[in-house]
């Protein structure tokens, strides 16, 4: 059985941790050269890193603080935000990056999933999908949540392993910061159709929180943010008492 991963999350903006809630009222957290180093040190698997106003201001992702951080780890790290092309891929891939996420840009060009793997390989691409109900539909929104583009998030998530994403993120916005349970019903719904790998964003709130997750729904890996920011949760006190509930992580 492969071991679940535990994954922070650095939403950056301006080249300073933030957090909000419902992808709206973000908040100054941290620095996050200090918070990278914290969490590689710390017992996490892997990191992300979102540029989240890269593509709402329609431009490249910041690299110098980008640097700064895979310097600091020595763990994988996904790095996503203002990803348009396949020279954005080489950009943030010399920067230090394990993985790249796409996310508005693979919707304004779908092709460019294919494109990046079969340059890169698979394990590189990540599909990540900012998810809300509208009319009881689970529909695909762009730009850090801000433009529905109407979707069907079943559907381009098929999209998305069928043209070569390793993995797949679900951002669900319904439960982003609210901190009371991942969005179960969604991500269940989203690994009923694919078979790659899918991480959990949004609602962790509490350890149970994470031993409901991988005891309900089939996902590789959970992710959060400001439960680890703000030390409600440590990640090795998290991944002891997931453990002790059976399920296999890296300790």
């Amino acid at each position: 059985m492969l071991a679940k991963r535990i994954i922070p999350c650095l939403d950056v903006r301006d080249g300073r941790v933030v957090k909000g809630k419902n992808f709206t009222g973000l908040n100054d957290v941290s620095d996050p050269v200090s918070l990278a180093r914290r969490y590689s040190e710390s017992g996490a698997d892997e990191l992300v890193f979102y540029d989240i106003t890269a593509s709402f201001e329609g431009r490249k992702l910041f690299t110098e603080i980008l640097k700064k951080v895979a310097e600091s780890i020595f763990i994988p790290m996904t790095v996503g935000g203002g990803v348009n092309t396949v020279d954005d891929f080489d950009r943030v891939l010399k920067c230090g990056a394990d993985k790249v996420s796409v996310n508005t840009g693979a919707l304004n060009n779908p092709s460019l999933i294919s494109e990046a793997a079969r340059r890169y390989g698979d394990q590189c691409v990540v599909l990540s999908m900012d998810v809300k109900r509208v009319d009881g539909r689970f529909t695909v929104f762009a730009k850090g949540g801000r433009e529905n583009r109407g979707i069907d998030a079943l559907e381009w998530a098929k999209f998305g392993q069928k043209s070569g994403a390793g993995e797949i993120v679900v951002n669900s916005i319904d439960t982003d910061g609210v901190k009371k349970g991942f969005d179960l019903e969604m991500l269940k719904a989203v690994c009923d159709v694919v078979t790659i790998p899918v991480i959990a964003s949004g609602g962790a709130g509490s350890i149970d929180d994470f031993v409901t997750l991988f005891k309900s729904v089939n996902v590789d890996a959970g992710l959060g943010a400001s439960v680890f920011h703000y030390r409600e949760i440590e990640i090795e006190n998290l991944k002891r008492i997931l453990k002790n509930n059976s399920v296999e992580v890296r300790i």
